[in-house]
């Protein structure tokens, strides 16, 4: 449909149709779902308008990183039994993949702060 146009044509002509971009130099795009979060480093970011609307286009070599969700109960427990804060014993429950007591004694053996 456009042919063979060159970058600065392509541009003139979405600019002729209300359609407007810019890179943005973007270090690092976090993409967070329930259950993971997709990291692109170095991404290459587009934002193009269009009739109010901004569409985001990234492009980059993605990582996944998968989180397990812990419950308040389990996380409030943990927190209680080691006297620590929340963050803390949600740590402590993330390197023992869940288990209630290897959480508690990684903070009673001080691998966990």
């Amino acid at each position: 449909m456009f042919g063979k146009l060159s970058p600065k044509d392509l541009r003139k002509f979405m600019k002729q149709f209300g359609i407007n971009f810019k890179e943005v130099n973007a270090k690092e795009v976090i993409i967070k779902l329930e259950d993971k979060e997709i990291i692109i480093k170095d991404p290459n970011v587009i934002i193009t308008s269009f009739q109010g609307q901004n569409v985001y286009q990234i492009l980059g070599k993605e990582e996944i990183r998968e989180y397990k969700i812990f419950s308040e109960e389990d996380i409030k427990f943990v927190a209680e039994q080691a006297n620590v804060s929340d963050d803390v014993a949600r740590k402590a429950l993330e390197l023992s993949g869940g288990d209630i007591a290897r959480a508690i004694l990684l903070i009673q053996e001080g691998k966990v702060k």
